[in-house]
């Protein structure tokens, strides 16, 4: 268990997550380009140095809270029980954060949430760096594949964990957009949970059963 977070941890928590607010309220407000870091010190009431010592880019002011899950695909897999598949703990660590509302899946109900994501959409260097990030988290994930499988299984097999983590990285993006697209229509996260879980067994089933079925032409 977790030890309590002390009244200074409490402080500097709070303090990042003021900032990032303010920030992302002015990144939306007139684009993420046209505002400084130097404005976004004076708007939270600190100094530049402050936003920095919290933020070391500009670029974390947006992406912070998203990169500290850089590693859960990743994390999954490492700590399922034996006998379980790697498609099936990253499902279960889905259904998780569907359950918690985690907004590292678009589940938060706080508006801000939703609006980061289109603030995303609509600057290109942050699209491009939401590019980066997802194949941070793949590549963990097959390197955590790969040092499962031990140093003697070669090259094919290296070729074979890249694969299958492109693949559970992209079921899990696929749910990630799908719900997005349903709170950009106006649906809260209580609406869209139960199809959510329904839709996640179907798109992690094809990863774990195969795509040999899937879109035959007849």
């Amino acid at each position: 268990m977790a030890e309590p977070m002390g009244l200074r941890e409490r402080k500097k928590r709070d303090t990042a997550l003021r900032i990032w607010r303010i920030a992302i309220g002015l990144f939306i407000e007139r684009g993420f380009d046209k505002v400084s870091v130097a404005e976004i010190a004076d708007a939270a009431d600190v100094s530049k140095m402050t936003v920095f010592n919290y933020y070391g880019t500009k670029e974390d002011l947006v992406f912070k809270p998203m990169e500290e899950h850089t590693g859960d695909l990743a994390r999954a897999v490492r700590e399922r029980p034996p006998g379980e598949s790697a498609v099936a703990a990253v499902h279960g660590q889905f259904l998780e954060h569907l359950a918690a509302r985690d907004a590292s899946i678009g589940m938060s109900p706080d508006p801000l949430n939703l609006r980061v994501r289109e603030l995303i959409l609509a600057t290109p260097s942050l699209l491009a760096r939401t590019y980066a990030w997802n194949a941070r988290g793949t590549r963990l994930l097959a390197d955590e594949l790969i040092a499962e499988a031990g140093p003697e299984r070669g090259s094919a097999d290296e070729a074979l964990a890249h694969c299958a983590a492109m693949q559970i990285a992209g079921a899990r993006i696929s749910l990630y957009e799908e719900i997005h697209r349903r709170r950009s229509e106006g649906e809260s996260v209580d609406d869209i949970y139960p199809t959510m879980v329904a839709l996640a067994r179907e798109v992690f089933g094809l990863v774990e059963n195969g795509l040999g079925g899937y879109a035959v032409r007849h």
